[in-house]
């Protein structure tokens, strides 16, 4: 088609065009804009920069083995990576609707016939065709599309990460709350032995008529309550390895120690700054890249209701045994597509793509609402935590203190073994308390580091 030809076409598409600059309006809700807090409400002396690597201030190198193996064979790390590859190929596709399409084709045929003069006529043919079609963006509806696509492979990449952060944090956890019931199983274990000596003890003095037998009673309910508590450790030990090795995707088995959770070195406090936070915390910047993708769809479905020009043409030659040469064939066209009734179709799928919008919105908010949270949250258990362990080690000392001189006062026949079993009870349950707040302590740090992001940054993004 010449260029002279275009002129009545494109006149008639004009009056299609004026004015379709924009689709409809559609309204969505006002979200108020979340503010970082100046400071946070827990003041503590942040000691290092936030390492990407955090799970090494420990300082046990089989710590850091169950994290990076984690980290490497977990599940559900794998299950977010292939959803980073899923998202990667519809945003290809997404991009590749902004391009033109080329398409080959051909046949050969052979057919007999009878011709003009009642005589039999064999022909062979053939035709093959190039055809080319695009779909000119004239509103920018398929590079809202393709933006769409984009933030949202942006966002399943964040969300990868944000899974990578919570299997970290999980297998430190996780390996600190074993160290701890090993060191359970140890206060039951010494706890038990000094009682069987108590016991030892007590049954010499009853059978030699110096105590009574009630005694010898309270000291065997006494053995038998510290007995139970041996099974008890042993079996949530053996729980929590198997919680271990399926989060490192291993089956069920033992887990190797390094460091006990006396000798763990205390992590160092991060620092973080409120204003800072939200550029550090995949999660936060997933939330963001969703509702980045929500805008774009909604730009994309107010779109649709303005016209769609499509160009195509083809080109081809046509190849028959009955002709001297080939005969060259080739088309040239357009076509305009206006929606004029849908039956509202295209109206519900503005208002779905502007719900949508709003709730992420609403998410990105919450999202930041509930990082500012975690960090208070865990600044707090930070200081709490470091404050019951300098409490419940001098509390611990002095129960020791006791019970040596009710055992000594008892074994010198100056008070009743009652007076020496009140303060062993004491004593295992300020030693049981002791372990549990040195585990929260370790793992309230662990918590801390991934309420501040674990290190990650946006920069992570797009590798």
């Amino acid at each position: 088609m010449r260029a002279g030809h275009w002129v009545p076409f494109l006149a008639m598409l004009a009056p299609l065009f004026s004015g379709a600059c924009a689709g409809p309006r559609v309204d969505t809700a006002a979200v108020e804009t979340v503010m970082p807090p100046t400071d946070w409400r827990t003041s503590v002396a942040a000691q290092t920069p936030l390492d990407a690597q955090w799970w090494r201030g420990f300082g046990d190198p089989q710590l850091e083995a169950v994290v990076l193996r984690a980290l490497e064979r977990n599940p559900d790390i794998a299950i977010a990576v292939g959803r980073v590859r899923e998202a990667r190929a519809q945003e290809l596709n997404a991009r590749a609707a902004l391009r033109p399409t080329l398409d080959a084709g051909g046949g050969v045929t052979r057919s007999r016939s009878v011709n003009a003069f009642g005589l039999p006529s064999e022909a062979t043919g053939a035709q093959p065709q190039v055809s080319a079609a695009w779909e000119v963006d004239l509103f920018g509806r398929l590079a809202d599309s393709r933006a769409a696509a984009r933030q949202q492979w942006i966002a399943s990449q964040a969300a990868r990460d944000a899974v990578r952060l919570s299997v970290a944090s999980t297998a430190a956890s996780g390996y600190i709350t074993l160290l701890a019931l090993d060191a359970r199983l140890r206060v039951a274990r010494d706890t038990l032995a000094a009682r069987s000596d108590s016991l030892r003890l007590i049954r010499r003095r009853v059978e030699a008529g110096y105590s009574p037998k009630l005694e010898l009673e309270q000291a065997v309910a006494d053995y038998d309550a510290a007995g139970r508590l041996v099974p008890a450790a042993r079996e949530a030990i053996t729980r929590q390895e198997n919680a271990l090795r399926l989060l490192t995707g291993d089956v069920p088995g033992p887990v190797e120690r390094g460091a006990s959770l006396q000798t763990l070195r205390t992590a160092p406090i991060p620092k973080g700054l409120p204003s800072q936070l939200l550029a550090r915390r995949p999660d936060v910047a997933q939330a963001e890249a969703t509702l980045a993708a929500t805008d774009r769809s909604l730009a994309a479905a107010r779109k649709r209701f303005l016209p769609t020009l499509r160009l195509t043409g083809a080109a081809g030659a046509a190849f028959s045994s009955l002709l001297p040469d080939p005969i060259t064939i080739w088309s040239i066209g357009g076509s305009v597509l206006a929606p004029l009734f849908e039956g509202g179709r295209l109206r519900a799928g503005a208002e779905a793509a502007a719900a949508q919008r709003d709730q992420a919105a609403e998410s990105y908010r919450r999202a930041a609402l509930t990082a500012f949270r975690e960090v208070d949250d865990a600044l707090a258990g930070v200081v709490s935590a470091d404050e019951q362990l300098r409490i419940g080690l001098a509390q611990r000392d002095a129960l020791a203190e006791s019970y040596r001189l009710a055992r000594n006062r008892y074994r010198a026949g100056y008070s009743p073994f009652l007076e020496e079993l009140d303060a062993q009870r004491g004593l295992l349950a300020a030693e049981l308390s002791l372990v549990q707040t040195r585990s929260d302590a370790l793992t309230n740090r662990v918590a801390l580091y991934r309420a501040l992001g674990g290190g990650w940054s946006e920069a992570e993004l797009m590798r």
